[in-house]
């Protein structure tokens, strides 16, 4: 037997999606009642790719269900409580986040300054996802950063130590 093709997983998806949103029991069967070409649940019980998705939105809707249970036992204030909480240890770890990301910004542009920025991109050649992380949080410059020039050797004998 073939996979099913990526619309057949589409419209498996939007029904367990309706079903989840809905708080209905998922299963094979409640999925097969309304996919417009599934008839019976053992085409999705034997189809690797469908029971693997099927799995997956049961996983979701149990700790859904676990969450609302959770909540429900708790008293209006306690929750507004709790989500203020969470709000403010937010907006902390945002404002951490920002203030991690301007000064890993300053720091690269001083070593671009003193020439090092060659030597920092070859340390991180192996580490692509963590730089493309640090380039998605905008913490590597965008600007061409051009090294310092050199001294010339005879200007160095004309320095008086001081």
């Amino acid at each position: 037997m073939t996979e099913p093709n990526g619309s057949g997983n589409d419209a498996m998806r939007e029904i367990l999606e309706l079903l989840l949103a809905d708080d209905e029991d998922i299963t094979a069967r409640a999925v097969a009642r309304l996919h417009p070409s599934i008839n019976a649940a053992s085409s999705i019980t034997r189809s690797e790719a469908r029971s693997t998705l099927l799995a997956e939105y049961q996983q979701r809707q149990a700790a859904y269900r676990r969450w609302r249970g959770r909540v429900g036992k708790r008293s209006g204030a306690d929750t507004a409580a709790s989500l203020t909480d969470k709000d403010i240890r937010i907006a902390e770890l945002e404002a951490t986040v920002q203030l991690l990301t301007a000064s890993h910004l300053a720091m690269l542009r001083a070593v671009g300054e003193l020439g090092g920025f060659g030597k920092w991109a070859r340390f991180y050649a192996q580490y692509r996802d963590a730089r493309d992380k640090l380039a998605k949080l905008g913490a590597i410059p965008e600007a061409a950063i051009s090294p310092m020039p050199e001294e010339s050797p005879k200007h160095r004998g004309d320095r008086r130590r001081r």
